[in-house]
């Protein structure tokens, strides 16, 4: 019981990485504060996590709506009298609306950039405010191999994720003093319905199989599941975890090593 005391936040957590990582946040004994677009699925997760003894509130809707994200992100600390540890996991993924930057939809840009970058700079700027004055805290942002190279026909999720490293990065410099870490995961090919979906267009383009597609996706020969990045998410969040901040750790199976 680790984290025995502590209330995590975790966005995205109706299913795949964020709910794997609430689900390891709770078992090392900390509350959850989760969010999500699906209420059948978040009220799943509230059972499981109480099950476990924890404490956990839930609200459901999409990110884009700033001020319902800043709301929930006070209520919870309010409700459970503070929030240690902050996971910016809900994202769009570039399955949404693959397409080549020169017919890209500029909407979907722009709601990109607004889950995936700018609603965790809010979140986060929420989080240290809080921090600081207790002068500790555990931020993680979720972001992707993408956020270190291009995604093709993916444009606008590599961006968002390559700002969010900036956002880790920048903001890790400034509250480091303050006994609070800010880390990114940057995952590969992991298997979710998101990645599904991609693998699914990438199949389809490259005219090849599914099963060959995400057979050559690792090094593995698999995807990486949302255990494995939840796992390592935990470390990060840990109250040992004081001196890695600021930092990008690729989640990958070694494919970009290969």
């Amino acid at each position: 019981m680790r984290l025995a005391d502590q209330t995590a936040l975790v966005t995205g957590a109706s299913r795949g990485i964020g709910r794997a990582i609430a689900v390891a946040l709770a078992k090392e004994g900390a509350n959850l504060a989760v969010t999500g677009r699906d209420q059948t699925e978040l009220a799943e997760l509230k059972k499981e996590i109480e099950a476990l003894g924890r404490g956990c509130m839930t609200r459901a809707f999409d990110l884009s709506d700033l001020p319902a994200a800043e709301g929930f992100y006070e209520q919870a600390e309010h409700a459970f009298g503070g929030v240690h540890i902050l996971v910016n996991n809900a994202g769009v993924g570039s399955s949404a609306n693959p397409k080549p930057v020169v017919a890209f939809d500029n909407d979907f840009w722009d709601y990109t950039l607004l889950v995936n970058l700018t609603a965790p700079y809010r979140l986060c700027r929420c989080a240290v405010q809080h921090m600081i004055p207790r002068k500790y805290g555990r931020i993680i942002n979720i972001a992707s191999v993408a956020g270190k190279t291009g995604s093709f026909h993916g444009a606008a999720y590599a961006a968002s994720k390559h700002g969010l490293l900036g956002l880790t990065r920048s903001l890790a410099l400034e509250v480091v003093v303050h006994g609070i870490t800010v880390n990114a995961v940057c995952p590969g090919v992991v298997k979710s319905r998101m990645n599904d979906k991609r693998l699914t267009y990438d199949a389809n383009r490259l005219g090849r199989s599914f099963a060959d597609v995400e057979a050559g996706s690792t090094p593995l020969g698999r995807r990486i599941t949302p255990e494995e990045i939840a796992h390592f998410a935990l470390s990060l969040a840990l109250p040992e975890a004081s001196a890695a901040t600021g930092q990008a750790f690729v989640v990958d199976g070694g494919a970009m090593n290969s």
